[in-house]
């Protein structure tokens, strides 16, 4: 059984999209609920943070710096350095129900993210991608909490999921075009302990997803067979990603959320940043190209 460590005892509401930065040696993540960019360097241990105006839903890194970010009511640059905030669009301004949430880059440097109803009972969320040009394109509808947003390393798949629905889909992906197709269900949790949330692929091409309210990482295959699960010592893990100076150390964000204080008790390690070496090494982040 893989070995768990706690790395930061943060006490995160809601720690979410841990994303690697393979030139500064450094792991960022956010607590959605706290309005919170925060950052490990990973040589020093060292932990610093930015508090936001609104909650971040995620963000990716940018080849020429900073950050692009999905925030509650839109997509915006924001520089680590100076704090300076830049908004690049709000394309749900008109509905007062909804709210960024999960994203990422697909390796051509385009930025996607979903959002989601914030009373989590309307499929009113859409899927967003986000052009170098700062164009965006409104990509898929009717979701209820986006989540989970992979790509296989062929460029071939794309990995979504509605954590509403309790399914991962899988699309055809198109990466010179930038175009999803043919959406079909990848797999469904309604037989597991927990809900999808968020993910990331490894190198062999498997899909490590976390389960909310599951206490466990579980690895699917390519074809969704259930290839490998890991327990974990936190009811709501919320999402992963691989790290470390050779890519092998997984990294698992989780939450508070509305846990109980008996329940805290019995998990200490909720909200915090945790580790675990799984035995297989994950991929380079792309960075925003624009």
């Amino acid at each position: 059984m893989a070995e768990v460590r706690l790395i930061v005892d943060v006490r995160n509401r809601l720690g979410e999209v841990p994303v690697w930065d393979v030139a500064e040696q450094a792991l960022y993540w956010v607590d959605i609920e706290g309005r919170r960019l925060q950052r490990l360097e990973h040589a020093s241990g060292a932990v610093t943070h930015w508090d936001l105006p609104e909650r971040i839903g995620s963000f990716a890194l940018r080849r020429g710096g900073g950050l692009v970010c999905a925030l509650e009511s839109g997509l915006a640059f924001f520089d680590p350095a100076t704090g300076a905030i830049e908004w690049i669009a709000r394309p749900e301004a008109m509905i007062g129900r909804n709210r960024f949430n999960d994203g990422k880059c697909d390796r051509a440097g385009r930025f996607w993210a979903g959002t989601m109803d914030d009373r989590m009972s309307e499929h009113t969320g859409s899927l967003f991608r986000l052009d170098p040009d700062r164009s965006v394109h409104r990509m898929d509808g009717a979701i209820g909490i986006a989540n989970s947003l992979a790509w296989s390393p062929d460029d071939r798949r794309f990995y979504f999921a509605d954590t509403m629905d309790g399914t991962i889909y899988v699309y055809d992906f198109d990466l010179a075009a930038g175009t999803i197709a043919n959406r079909r269900v990848f797999v469904t949790t309604h037989d597991q302990p927990g809900n999808p949330d968020g993910s990331t692929i490894d190198a062999e091409g498997c899909l490590w997803n976390a389960q909310w309210d599951g206490w466990r990482l579980v690895r699917y295959a390519p074809d969704g067979g259930i290839d490998r699960v890991v327990p974990l010592p936190v009811q709501k893990p919320t999402s992963c990603m691989f790290g470390g100076p050779d890519l092998a150390t997984l990294y698992v964000t989780s939450a508070i959320w509305d846990l109980t204080p008996d329940a805290l008790t019995a998990q200490p390690w909720a909200g915090g940043l945790l580790a675990v070496d799984v035995g297989v090494r994950g991929l380079p982040e792309p960075r925003f190209a624009g």
